[in-house]
């Protein structure tokens, strides 16, 4: 088990508004590159070849995932930024749960093709079966668990931006373009902060495509591999909740 507890963020608080469950999903590609390169002793030039021949050998022996989570929402157009925090939970088998604390609790939970969003204020499920969205959903949410680097550099072109501080870490920035035509309409581009002195993820940002709105994802207290067992990943909702099945 490996433990990292990066610098308080600044910023606390709502999440995804306009493309919807799908786009919270692919807010977890933050995990994606959670285990991206080697480490260094002295500052170095990071080159793509060796950032993605680092994630063949340290995505072998990842398992599992726990952090707290600060989701920041920025609308370009009102010049508004919204924030939601809460913790997630992740293991290799397609298994994810997300606690949303602030300032609207509500729970995502995904199985396989199911996908799961309880909202306790009018204690509602709704359900939604991810379907032919699932390769999709799949590029994001389990990229790096396990993700060969053949297969990333099938989604995407790769680049290095460079090293930057953050939360009085020394960090390697990575920046991902799709090369989907139907995933580049949504989001142009991917940009990841990994932790030099631990190789997890500190921080991702996606970047909305054709509207200068973004949203990031920032982690902290990240535990890898924690044993989590079957029961954290089920449907625990309460009496008389009300389902319903949206469409489209």
């Amino acid at each position: 088990m490996e433990r990292y507890r990066p610098g308080e963020a600044t910023r606390q608080g709502p999440i995804l508004k306009p493309l919807g469950f799908l786009n919270f999903l692919l807010g977890i590609s933050a995990l994606c590159c959670a285990l991206l390169a080697p480490a260094a002793q002295n500052t170095r030039q990071w080159t793509v070849e060796g950032v993605l021949a680092m994630m063949d050998k340290s995505a072998r022996d990842f398992h599992s995932l726990t952090a707290d989570i600060q989701h920041v929402k920025y609308t370009a157009i009102v010049q508004d930024t919204s924030t939601e925090t809460g913790q997630i939970a992740v293991r290799r088998d397609e298994k994810m749960r997300i606690d949303i604390a602030k300032p609207d609790p509500r729970t995502i939970l995904r199985a396989g093709e199911q996908l799961f969003v309880y909202n306790p204020k009018i204690n509602r499920v709704e359900e939604y079966n991810l379907g032919k969205n699932r390769a999709m959903v799949d590029q994001y949410v389990l990229l790096g668990f396990g993700t060969r680097s053949e297969n990333v550099k099938k989604s995407y072109l790769v680049a290095v931006s460079g090293e930057e501080e953050l939360d009085q870490h020394k960090t390697v920035v990575i920046e991902l373009t799709p090369k989907s035509d139907e995933i580049r309409n949504q989001i142009s581009k991917i940009q990841m902060w990994i932790d030099e002195s631990s190789w997890l993820p500190i921080q991702q940002k996606f970047f909305e495509s054709g509207s200068g709105d973004y949203f990031l994802f920032h982690y902290v207290n990240v535990i890898k591999n924690l044993k989590i067992g079957d029961a954290k990943f089920k449907q625990d909702w309460p009496k008389g909740v009300s389902h319903i099945k949206p469409r489209g």
